[in-house]
């Protein structure tokens, strides 16, 4: 995929552009989307990213174009993953709803200029460590099971990290309105939206880890990883107050990212065989008697499997949202421990 400096401009200017955007027309005024603004959004920006998907396979071909799909299924899945821990810090930090936006925008933006970073040492670890597919394929089968065995009740804005910030920072009790930072009595103290700000760029950079590998594992174009991310984040404010509710539905999301993970890295092991060059495995030689995943089985994998999960959760929830949280956890109809133990982690 022959990609130029110049399609790189203008895909990142376009991108920062949309941002602003976002900020002065929706965020900047602090106010609670309606229903009916969250849903028009979100279809249009899914819309949009598969209309990219379609340009990519018409311009370069359908192999760069199901890689695309694969990738902005995966990261999608992994962003919601990404918004319940959200759902979760706002909820400790008793945010406001109408200043809910603005803490999510500030969130998605740190979001992205953390993959971005990341994006780029990736694709230049690709580029001069082929070894490195066997860290990455090594990563995600760690993260795989931590995502669904882990079984830890602390809150991610309530961890240790938290709690360090907490001790070097003067907060006070209370919002001032959207402000970050407020002076009282001739001193200048941090307000509790800093806080949240500061515990979900937290949580973005956890998140960076499992998602930048597991992309990796779906295609080795940097231009797809980055656009497929940036897609995926598009809209995920508008989702959260969309899908708000049906969030704490999602009970077998971190099971259905789980398997993702670990296919995903069974995938990049397989590759790292067929690329290997340690001197140790195999003499150094590449091993190709098991056959690499081809992108059409990996993109319906990814679909089939959110597919599964999502519709578990609701028939195993259904009838649930009545009952008291207490009582949800207690039956084990809730999955967030794991969610959570991620994000302080």
């Amino acid at each position: 995929m022959n990609v130029t400096p110049l399609v790189w401009a203008i895909t990142i200017a376009v991108t920062i552009v949309f941002f602003v955007y976002e900020f002065f027309a929706h965020v900047r005024k602090p106010h609670e989307p309606t229903i009916g603004e969250s849903a028009r959004w979100s279809a249009f920006y899914i819309a949009l990213a598969l209309l990219f998907g379609v340009g990519i396979g018409v311009v370069s071909g359908w192999t760069f174009g199901g890689e695309y799909f694969a990738g902005y299924l995966t990261e999608k899945a992994l962003s919601i993953d990404n918004l319940f821990v959200f759902l979760i810090v706002m909820a400790s930090f008793a945010v406001p709803k109408i200043y809910q936006q603005k803490v999510l925008m500030i969130g998605i933006v740190i979001a992205l200029v953390l993959r971005g970073i990341f994006i780029a040492v990736g694709a230049a670890l690709i580029e001069n460590f082929t070894w490195v597919f066997y860290l990455f394929g090594a990563l995600l089968l760690y993260l795989a099971w931590h995502q669904a065995f882990a079984h830890d009740s602390s809150n991610p804005a309530d961890g240790r990290f938290m709690r360090f910030v907490r001790r070097r920072l003067p907060v006070t009790d209370e919002y001032h309105d959207d402000k970050l930072t407020v002076r009282m009595d001739g001193r200048r103290w941090v307000t509790p939206m800093l806080l949240t700000i500061i515990a979900i760029g937290f949580v973005d950079l956890i998140f960076a880890v499992d998602s930048i590998p597991a992309i990796y594992g779906l295609t080795e174009e940097a231009y797809i990883v980055f656009t497929a991310n940036v897609f995926a984040l598009m809209g995920l404010r508008q989702l959260f107050f969309l899908i708000g509710g049906l969030l704490e539905r999602l009970v077998y999301l971190a099971q259905g990212l789980a398997v993702i993970l670990a296919f995903i890295g069974v995938k990049l092991l397989i590759h790292a065989l067929h690329k290997n060059e340690l001197p140790f495995i195999n003499g150094g030689e590449p091993i190709t008697v098991i056959p690499e995943v081809p992108i059409w089985l990996s993109l319906l994998f990814i679909a089939v499997t959110i597919a599964v999960a999502t519709v578990a959760s609701i028939v195993k929830t259904r009838g649930a949202r009545r009952i008291p949280a207490a009582d949800r956890v207690a039956a084990g109809v809730t999955e967030t421990d794991a969610r959570e133990d991620r994000a302080v982690r």
